[in-house]
């Protein structure tokens, strides 16, 4: 295939991303334009070639490099690409990519993009139907989720994952330690430092774009977590086993203690490393204590090691946490983790509301996203209680896409409020059709306007000819108002 390229673009290009992972491409003069030749085996035949390559995402822009994948999350940003490639040089924008991943339509996390939404999906024990959990993944992707976390816990779960990241052109995360188990059909306890590492090496090859690892509750955290009781422990699953290892074999965390050949198999693959927290509250009554604090530090400095080797950070936050504490929780990760991005559970703000904990999280996550978190993960109505069903899903996708929106606002993400603009020009002009087309979700405002009609189209059944803007409009237009009797 052949490009050609204007003199005027051919600085630009040689800053681009074409020569990724090893790709070689030749520049020929040709009168005034210059030709671009994407092939591999002419490289000893053509002069001029220019070779750039680069291992990671944060590598290319420190190299200058301005990668495909920023060029398309630049334009879905409305943002310079130039200024975008700045963000992830300095690790407070991320683009999780794997190089495995060829289905993929990046995003860009953190400084200044919009509020991403991820999605928990996956196979466990009691529910092993990975064709219903592919249902659930459809739907997501046509729902317009931005990432998708396997959270499979049971069996050989490599089908469900490299089907995910076959077809997904979202994030696909994983949490490699929740396979281990099931990977090696060992007790935890059976498991080597080793073998935790090869599952992570395993995931990055079926192509995640980035990995949760609880690598920040080393011995040190764990010594803080013993002296200060807490309600609820350590409700993290991940960060459950990874404790609960430690306990029954005397051994330091693997990913700790391995960190420089855990940043290895990243930088390999181009995985965005999300660095768990193992000591997430789970409770209002332990956030904010000195186990999440005490791991933190530990993620701050761990960051700063990754971005040595170029390998992407997501710092992931609590968790259940009281409304009055999320600004301030925003505000210590940004501090102590450097700027990279936030991405947070919830938080949810209350513990006593089961079965409306998409409720209780959307709360928490708008308000953490309005202070400057950057990345949301839904929680559904079924959340401590069950595998969520599809619907459930439907439910924790809405309300976390509600939330990333309201923190976009309040944030002043660039647009972020031009469809809530449109959105009340078509109710001042009781326009029901382009209502449907702007909501969020559009079948269940369908669904109330179509099972419930009034007498008159210009209003609803809650007003009637009551109606504010029915009436609003007509008297601006200087008509009459007939509330008892028809319109003349």
């Amino acid at each position: 295939m052949i490009t050609k390229v204007s003199i005027d673009d051919i600085d630009r290009f040689f800053n681009t991303s074409f020569l990724r992972y090893g790709e070689v491409f030749f520049i020929e003069k040709m009168n005034t334009k210059r030709t671009v030749k994407t092939t591999a085996t002419m490289k000893n035949n053509i002069r001029g070639v220019k070779k750039m390559n680069y291992s990671t995402q944060m590598d290319a822009a420190k190299k200058g490099i301005v990668t495909k994948e920023m060029e398309v999350v630049a334009k879905k940003e409305g943002i310079h690409v130039e200024e975008l490639k700045k963000r992830v040089a300095e690790g407070t924008v991320v683009i999780p990519a794997n190089k495995h991943h060829h289905s993929l339509d990046p995003e860009g996390i953190g400084l200044g993009m919009r509020t991403k939404i991820n999605v928990n999906l996956g196979i466990s024990k009691d529910c092993y139907d990975i064709e219903a959990e592919m249902v659930k993944v459809k739907k997501a992707l046509e729902m317009k989720t931005e990432a998708i976390m396997d959270l499979s816990s049971f069996g050989k779960t490599e089908a469900f994952r490299q089907r995910l990241v076959e077809i997904s052109p979202a994030l696909v995360g994983t949490v490699p330690i929740y396979d281990a188990v099931g990977f090696y059909d060992k007790e935890l306890q059976a498991i080597t430092a080793d073998e935790f590492l090869r599952v992570v090496e395993k995931h990055g090859e079926d192509g995640a774009d980035f990995v949760t690892v609880h690598a920040g509750i080393n011995r040190e955290a764990v010594d803080v977590f013993k002296r200060n009781k807490r309600l609820t422990n350590i409700v993290s699953r991940g960060g459950s086993l990874l404790y609960g290892w430690m306990e029954l074999t005397g051994n330091e965390n693997p990913f700790y203690e391995h960190y420089d050949r855990l940043l290895d198999i990243c930088e390999k693959h181009d995985i965005t490393l999300s660095l768990g927290d193992a000591c997430r509250p789970g409770s209002i009554h332990d956030a904010t204590d000195a186990s999440q604090v005490k791991e933190l530090m530990v993620l701050g400095e761990l960051t700063l090691r990754a971005w040595e080797r170029n390998v992407q950070v997501i710092i992931e936050g609590p968790g259940h946490m009281a409304m009055n504490e999320i600004e301030a929780n925003v505000l210590l990760e940004k501090k102590l983790c450097h700027g990279a991005p936030f991405y947070v559970l919830g938080p949810i703000v209350t513990d006593i509301a089961p079965g409306y904990d998409h409720i209780t999280s959307a709360i928490g996550g708008a308000m953490a996203a309005g202070s400057g978190a950057d990345f949301l993960c839904y929680v559904t109505p079924a959340e401590h209680l069950r595998l969520p069903s599809l619907d459930d899903m439907k439910e924790g996708i809405i309300a976390a896409k509600i939330a990333a929106h309201a923190g976009d606002i309040a944030k002043q993400i660039p647009g972020s409020s031009e469809i809530d603009h449109k959105m009340s020009k078509a109710r001042q002009e009781l326009d029901w059709k382009k209502m449907f087309e702007l909501a969020i979700e559009p079948e269940k405002p369908k669904e109330y306007r179509e099972t419930s009609m009034p007498a008159h189209e210009d209003s609803c059944t809650m007003c009637g000819k009551m109606c504010s803007m029915r009436n609003m409009n007509k008297i601006m237009e200087g008509k009459n108002i007939n509330i008892l009797r028809e319109d003349e």
